[in-house]
């Protein structure tokens, strides 16, 4: 039921900032124990876990992209956002957002994520 739809520009140029925006329908963003997450993927790599919001509005960041990171969320659009600073060939990947979970019972714990949007490739040259 959950969907998730990445967009934003295709091509950005060093030193720009990287923006992308993930809409989501069939879930509210605001819903109790929900995370909403940031991944990427570089040609021939594997997935890098870039941040993520939590329902409450708290955020957390993967340490080695904290200083360039951002991601805030707009509600009454039902969106998140990420944006990257000072953007290098690097930082070309498929970009995805997703939903992410736990859930922890007496004989374990499960985690998502669970949906994920298709990707969209950003390409960071001159």
């Amino acid at each position: 039921q959950v969907q998730l739809q990445e967009s934003g520009p295709g091509l950005v140029k060093p030193s720009q900032t990287l923006s992308l925006t993930c809409t989501v329908s069939g879930g509210s963003i605001t819903t109790d124990y929900y995370y909403w997450s940031w991944v990427r993927q570089p040609p021939g790599k594997g997935l890098e876990w870039m941040g993520t919001v939590a329902w409450s509005d708290t955020t957390y960041y993967s340490p080695s992209l904290k200083s360039r990171t951002s991601i805030s969320r707009d509600t009454s659009k039902n969106q998140f956002t990420l944006q990257l600073n000072s953007v290098t060939p690097e930082d070309t990947a498929v970009y995805y957002c997703a939903r992410d979970y736990f859930y922890c019972s007496g004989t374990g714990c499960t985690r998502g994520p669970d949906y994920w949007g298709q990707g969209t490739l950003v390409t960071v040259s001159s």
